[in-house]
């Protein structure tokens, strides 16, 4: 999974439409294999990106859980002592 594409499920609040639409962005980067697009596979890139994040909505509003709603300063946390640990010196 790329790194740069974030849980989104079971937070408190839900996660907004720009955090589903920037994860949908990174997905078909990665992909795509490529950060822009060219002029001619622009509308087809963006589209993708629609239709990613339209699957991802309809995702997070399907699924359940009975695990208590994540706290994303929390989690933010806690990515960040991951990070330290894995790239210390």
């Amino acid at each position: 999974m790329c790194r740069n594409i974030r849980p989104l499920n079971n937070f408190e609040p839900p996660a907004t439409e720009a955090e589903i639409q920037a994860a949908a962005l990174q997905y078909v980067r990665k992909v795509a294999g490529t950060t822009k697009p060219s002029a001619v596979n622009a509308a087809v890139f963006d589209e993708a990106v629609a239709a990613v994040a339209t699957a991802t909505s309809r995702l997070l509003d399907s699924l359940q859980t009975s695990a208590p709603p994540k706290n994303r300063d929390v989690e933010a946390a806690k990515a960040r002592a991951q990070a330290a640990k894995r790239y210390a010196s």
